[in-house]
């Protein structure tokens, strides 16, 4: 089955239907984007809808429209890989509202302009608030930046949906350099370190003195634009002395011992967070029938033939091709 440039919707009267989201950093879209994509909802009889991540859905098309709707939009498509960062949520700031203590715009679209479509372990979301309102609910985001009075608060672990979980504190910053600095620090070491698994699950695993340990360390990175060293506050600094010893658990449905050991074959009723934690090399072929949130507890605890269920795919087939390349065929 060939990889549609869109996100699979439900699939009704066996007949499937993608959605494509453009990307709109921020929100702030010009007319003319904005008559583009009112053309190709007319064009394909597409559904729009506004999204919480400032962006403008077209649901309801086609597989075979999905190329052309991206073509009539001008765009590169955005769904490059399932595992990514996902969008970046900002607040208007002090560019246009009153309370803002920070200019989050700025911020915000120099994060977006870094990171977005990034490939990641798991899917990432970032949010930066200008002010403590939070509006771009910054503390649900795998990474998120609070403005403040005095600078800046950066948060990570943070996340929405069936399992919630509030971001922790990180740092508490002064400029935007060093917000830029350190979730630089952030990303690569989660990048390097983690499973398939989202921010939050990553810190549960190794434990938060760890992560800290790992990421802030003196700040001595260089502002691009002054060229001037990053002084480190003394707020950036690890709040414990020691980091704690790495846990073994993995990441999701209470860290219980994988069921699926290494060696034993794959079925309907393996469970998906287990085939890929013990076979990884079977990834590509569960994103390729649109599994999209690998990285999700309540998309990684389903057992296989769930999976295969909401995706319109023969269980049987993919639990062929799992085994094939379980056995190295």
């Amino acid at each position: 089955m060939a990889q549609v440039a869109g996100n699979l919707q439900r699939i009704r009267n066996g007949e499937r239907r993608y959605a494509i989201t453009p990307r709109i950093p921020g929100g702030f879209v010009q007319p003319a984007l904005l008559q583009k994509i009112a053309d190709v909802a007319k064009t394909f009889k597409a559904t729009l809808k506004i999204t919480g991540a400032q962006r403008i859905m077209i649901t309801n098309l086609k597989a075979e429209d999905v190329d052309k709707a991206w073509d009539m939009l001008g765009m590169t498509p955005a769904y490059t890989t399932s595992n990514r960062v996902r969008s970046v949520k900002f607040c208007p700031g002090t560019t246009f509202c009153k309370r803002a203590k920070q200019d989050s715009v700025s911020l915000g679209m120099k994060l977006d302009k870094l990171y977005v479509s990034q490939e990641m372990p798991s899917k990432m979301k970032m949010g930066v608030s200008g002010c403590p309102n939070s509006c771009s609910e910054a503390i649900t985001k795998d990474i998120g930046v609070i403005g403040t009075a005095t600078g800046w608060q950066v948060y990570a672990g943070g996340s929405a949906g069936a399992h919630p979980r509030f971001a922790d504190l990180i740092a508490e910053v002064e400029t935007e350099a060093q917000v830029l600095a350190l979730v630089e620090r952030m990303v690569t070491y989660y990048k390097e370190n983690a499973h398939i698994e989202r921010i939050g699950a990553f810190i549960d695993r190794i434990g938060l003195d760890t992560f800290k340990e790992a990421v802030l360390g003196e700040l001595a990175n260089t502002d691009a634009t002054t060229a001037e060293p990053i002084a480190t506050p003394a707020s950036i600094s690890t709040a414990t002395a020691t980091a704690t010893e790495p846990k073994v658990a993995l990441p999701g449905a209470g860290n219980q011992a994988l069921g699926l050991s290494v060696g034993a074959p794959i079925t309907a009723d393996s469970i998906i967070r287990e085939i890929i934690e013990v076979y990884p090399n079977t990834i590509p072929v569960l994103q390729s029938i649109g599994m999209g949130c690998l990285g999700c507890p309540s998309a990684t605890q389903e057992p296989l033939w769930q999976a295969a269920s909401i995706h319109g795919f023969d269980v049987d087939e993919l639990v062929g091709r799992l085994e094939t390349i379980r056995k190295g065929a």
